[in-house]
């Protein structure tokens, strides 16, 4: 155990942001460097080390936290990251992206603000690339037998990194210009910078992993003769089929799904463009989605300059404290406030997009919203609270309802879907075709960060047992495992 008061004498501080009005101005990610170092060991020290640590419950990956907390707190920084990689292979994503159920888990969080869990991992983790203790893990032996992993996303990673250090030949197949799937194009360089994937994907190469971007599977190559090249294939593309809005003026330009305007955004600062092609500069922004995503595209428009920013929400606003009905250790729905929000803008709940207004040109000018109310298992509309906004840009962020189906992908390989649009899977990851698994979104549908790398380490084991009949990889979760949510 650390500190056996700490959790008594110690209150929760987290990582200090940089100012608003300096942080808009750029692109580097929003927290200051350094600040958590001063602090972080006594908020390890808050770790209780229960008796059944609940925050284990809340992982998927099944992270040693009571452990690596503890090393954190006596400064053993080379202990604490390996503790830390013993279950995550990327734990400088998950400590920057995730939104950390573990915490919602902690115990001390029954009564009190529950340990800073994200905020040590992603500190551990930092001291251990400085101090060069990050390095590569190439296999002793070759096993002959060749992988195909189609996406590059954390689940894409895990399961080529964990398949890689077994021993096996895995390529890695990535339709997008560079590796990393919505890591790369779909999180805002101020959440994460890219150098972190940079580095990671370094160490693959160096452990033996191969990367083949600029290639579609399904409409670059045929995804059957992949599948015949390989002694398995792995599908981790994630689940890239965005939900529309079927309403009026849908088709005036201006409307774009999310992930068409933020891919765009970080190609700027990747150098591709000067400008992005989709830009919120001197625009009134309409954001139609409250979630993660929804937020990346407020503080991707202030970055651009946009004039205002609304985001809106068909949901009730959520409360501020656990409601009775998601009690500890459940993942609570509660009202977040983000980096990007506290940039400014507004935020709209329990409304509902009736139509769009365009000008002469075709370009979106207006949306018509409504206020709604969910009676009778449906949302219905309030009258007389009907009302109108300016939007020059509105992004879709409604979420996704499963893999891409018009690459051939799916047809091409014969594979057979779940009623959410998934790729259908056993008890081992395996789809209807022999040799073939998928893992992460593809076959969960849209999830955590977190999840996707379990579900890439488990696929792995899947992958390893089929190539050789047996394996000493961890599968720290089964396909139909799922949250600790009510």
């Amino acid at each position: 155990m650390a500190d056996p008061k700490g959790f008594l004498t110690t209150d929760r501080e987290v990582a200090k942001t940089r100012p608003v009005e300096e942080r808009v101005k750029d692109w580097n990610e929003v927290y200051v460097p350094g600040s958590l170092l001063p602090i972080i060991g006594k908020q390890a020290g808050r770790c209780m080390d229960c008796g059944i640590p609940f925050c284990h419950n809340g992982c998927p990956l099944g992270n040693l936290i009571p452990e690596w907390n503890d090393y954190a707190w006596r400064g053993d920084w080379q202990a604490a990251s390996e503790r830390l990689h013993a279950t995550n292979n990327f734990p400088e994503f998950t400590g920057r992206l995730c939104p950390a159920p573990c915490e919602a888990a902690c115990v001390l969080g029954i009564n009190q603000p529950p340990v800073t869990i994200k905020n040590v991992e992603v500190t551990i983790i930092d001291k251990a690339w400085e101090a060069g203790g990050v390095t590569p893990q190439p296999p002793e032996r070759l096993s002959g037998k060749t992988v195909a992993v189609i996406g590059s996303g954390p689940a894409g990673l895990a399961a080529a990194q964990q398949l890689t250090r077994a021993g096996h030949t895995v390529a890695v197949y990535e339709r997008a210009d560079r590796i990393g799937g919505l890591l790369r194009y779909g999180i805002p360089e101020f959440k994460m910078e890219k150098r972190h994937i940079n580095r990671r994907i370094e160490q693959m190469r160096a452990e033996g992993t191969k990367f083949r971007t600029g290639i579609e599977v399904g409409r670059d190559i045929d995804a059957a003769d992949l599948r015949k090249r390989y002694d398995a294939v792995v599908i981790a593309a994630g689940s890239t089929t965005a939900r529309d809005l079927p309403v009026p003026g849908r088709e005036l330009k201006g409307i774009h799904q999310a992930m068409e305007y933020l891919p765009l955004a970080n190609k700027v600062q990747e150098g591709d463009y000067v400008t992005s092609p989709i830009s919120a500069e001197g625009k009134h922004v309409v954001v139609i989605g409250g979630g993660d995503t929804g937020a990346d595209c407020v503080g991707t428009a202030h970055r651009q300059g946009a004039l205002s920013v609304t985001q809106l929400e068909i949901m009730p606003r959520p409360g501020e404290e656990r409601s009775e009905n998601q009690p500890w250790p459940t993942f609570p729905l509660l009202y977040k406030v983000t980096s990007a929000h506290e940039e400014g803008g507004e935020r709209l709940y329990s409304v509902s997009t009736t139509h769009f207004e365009g000008d002469e040109d075709g370009n979106v000018q207006f949306l018509h919203m409504v206020e709604v109310e969910f009676t009778g298992g449906r949302f219905e509309p309030k009258p007389g609270t009907e009302k109108k906004i300016p939007a020059q840009l509105v992004t879709l962020a409604m979420g996704f309802t499963g893999i891409d189906r018009t690459n051939g992908l799916v047809e091409q390989l014969g594979l057979e879907l779940d009623a959410r649009g998934n790729v259908a899977r056993d008890a081992d990851f395996a789809t209807n075709v022999p040799g073939v698994f998928v893992a992460g979104d593809a076959g969960r549908g849209q999830s955590l960060i977190v999840w996707a790398i379990a579900e890439g380490r488990s696929a792995a084991r899947a992958v390893d047992r089929y190539l050789t009949g047996a394996s000493s990889l961890p599968a720290p979760i089964r396909p139909d495992d799922r949250a600790l949510t009510v």
